[in-house]
């Protein structure tokens, strides 16, 4: 029997966003507050579960980047957004300032003109220092340091808790969050593109590649050759909170060409992080550890804080970032395929995330996109807090008599409430997996690795079904 039932057509939206990290987020957070039709496509079954969950979570003040860069700019503007943002939303950010330490004569003669860089980028605050400032500083530092420079602005952030604001922000705007979409072909014709996904067809009137990985193979689709991602592996260590007292700020390598270098930071968790360690690598998909890389960073970190190894070693991680061969950001539009590369966004995506957005809305205004900003938007978010800076809900007496699930501990390692993975289940981008519940709750991520609380959180995580699929929000009036 033939069905003869009728099927409304598959929505045009006005601007498809893929990838759901950090820096597609936000982009698709700014575009749903105009009044435009956006969706954010994403290849994983939940957001920030790319290279955005394995950042460094540090929030920079942009003083080392290379002046004059679009990158420059974008990461000194962020900082200010992902700050105040981060207070109305409930982030968890811990400024802790940050010193590089120069262990031999020509690391230190490196720091003035690191200073002068800062400047040049309209940071003034940097400090040069002598050793032994640079030992009452960090008292727990290995011996053989000649000095430092004081970064006093640099921060520790939660990345997670970021992406997946940003991600939740779009969606209460009216954002279609469509998880499980990986991008196989690109059809572009006169009045829309055709994206064939995994999840079946999108259809657009303007594309934003923000795929991060992924985003030289987009933009392949779209016909062009511009640049080549190659996958850095970065691993680290987590040490046990019992370290924390080791490190209250962040203590950063003199910088070379090939990165930031080996630093050693307390984490928002209340842990400390050794690490990364920096590898290219020709597999996109290789975050295993390496015997090589634990190796490498057990030797820098004897130089760097022997008493550090000594604690006991929570967990190791390692994540891809996307290095490619060019010197700076590229946001590029193509106005005769309504399409726009955002490419190549180092690890301070982080924290200039929000300013690409901003860059990127300026960028496709002045490519033709019609953007009328809305009146009715809701407020932000608030996010569950999983910092040890402010008060924790087991801690929170008078919101355990209003809701005392609050008050029934399931990790005990990290103080995870029963009231906390019922939210994560039960938010606007509800927890899918074990994984996405560890990054909105802790659950699971201290120090036993889930050994004791593993049965309790699964059988919630069996009870609510992975938290299933949230219904959609309607969505604002569409340009035509």
């Amino acid at each position: 029997m033939t069905d003869t039932t009728p099927h409304e057509p598959d929505p045009v939206y006005d601007v498809v966003v893929i990838g759901a990290g950090i820096v597609g987020s936000a982009i698709a957070r700014d575009l749903s507050g105009h009044q435009l039709s956006v969706a954010l496509v994403e290849a994983r079954d939940d957001v920030g579960d790319g290279t955005s969950k394995a950042n460094t979570a540090i929030l920079h003040t942009g003083f080392d980047a290379k002046p004059g860069t679009l990158e420059s700019g974008l990461v000194k503007r962020g900082y200010h957004l992902l700050s105040e943002y981060a207070r109305s939303t409930g982030i968890p950010v811990e400024h802790t300032g940050a010193i590089l330490v120069a262990w031999n004569a020509e690391e230190l003669a490196v720091l003035p003109g690191l200073k002068e860089k800062a400047e040049q980028n309209g940071y003034d605050r940097c400090r040069i220092v002598g050793a032994d400032e640079v030992y009452e500083l960090i008292p727990s530092l290995g011996e053989g340091a000649l000095g430092g420079l004081t970064v006093p602005d640099e921060s520790i952030i939660c990345t997670w808790t970021t992406n997946l604001a940003l991600a939740t922000d779009a969606r209460q705007r009216g954002a279609e969050v469509l998880l499980n979409h990986a991008v196989t072909a690109v059809s572009v014709n006169t009045r829309s593109t055709t994206l064939t996904t995994t999840g079946g067809s999108v259809q657009a009137r303007w594309v934003v590649n923000a795929a991060g990985l992924g985003a030289d193979r987009i933009d392949r689709l779209f016909g062009h050759e511009r640049f080549t991602v190659t996958p850095r592996r970065g691993e680290l260590f987590v040490f046990d909170k019992l370290a924390r007292p080791l490190v209250d700020k962040i203590v950063l390598p003199v910088p070379t060409s090939r990165g930031k270098g080996v630093l050693i930071s307390p984490t928002i968790y209340g842990n400390v992080m050794l690490g990364p360690t920096s590898e290219d690598l020709t597999d996109r998909t290789a975050t295993g550890t390496s015997e090589d890389g634990f190796a490498f960073l057990l030797d820098k970190g004897e130089r760097l804080m022997p008493r550090l190894l000594a604690e006991e070693v929570t967990a190791s991680y390692a994540g891809l970032r996307a290095a490619i061969d060019h010197g700076d950001y590229l946001i590029e539009p193509t106005p005769s395929q309504r399409y726009l590369l955002v490419g190549g966004i180092r690890s301070t995506g982080l924290t200039s995330g929000m300013a690409i957005a901003e860059h990127v809305h300026e960028v496709l205004e002045e490519a033709g996109l019609v953007l009328t900003a809305r009146t009715d938007l809701p407020g932000p978010p608030q996010m569950a807090n999983i910092g040890e800076a402010t008060v924790r809900p087991y801690q929170d007496a008078e919101r355990i008599a209003a809701d005392p699930e609050y008050g029934k501990v399931v990790c005990f390692c990290e103080r995870v409430t029963a009231g906390e993975i019922r939210d994560a289940f039960q938010s606007p981008l509800p927890a899918r997996n074990l994984e996405g519940l560890r990054r909105r709750t802790r659950a699971m991520n201290g120090r036993c690795q889930g050994f004791f609380c593993g049965a309790a959180v699964n059988r919630l995580l069996n009870e609510n079904g992975c938290g299933g699929a949230a219904a959609a929000p309607a969505r604002p009036e569409v340009n035509s």
